[in-house]
């Protein structure tokens, strides 16, 4: 009988490891479950900043090459035939 107890106690004592390894990789999940979604959070923001400053840079382009800037007048010339064909576009509606 001795012999049983010795390991049904054993199994009991595995039991018992395997299940505070699980508590314990439960928290770790959880703590990383956490840290994904502040990182996910982080990548947005990051994502937004880059579009206002390529937007920003856009802009800056654009008026540097109103102000006689060389380098980039065809981008620019062809903006404003894009913004003149909405004017357009929005005059021709504005009639109808």
């Amino acid at each position: 009988m001795s012999n049983i107890e010795e390991i049904v106690d054993s199994l009991e004592n595995k039991i018992s490891k395997i299940l505070h390894k699980m508590d314990i990789l439960k928290q770790a999940n959880s703590r990383l479950k956490e840290e994904l979604e502040q990182s996910k959070q982080t990548i947005e923001g990051q994502s937004q900043d880059i579009l206002a400053w390529q937007e920003k840079y856009d802009a800056l382009k654009m008026a540097n090459t109103m102000l006689g800037s060389s380098d980039n007048k065809r981008e620019t010339k062809l903006k404003i035939n894009a913004l003149i064909r909405e004017i357009d576009h929005c005059i021709t509606q504005l009639s109808d």
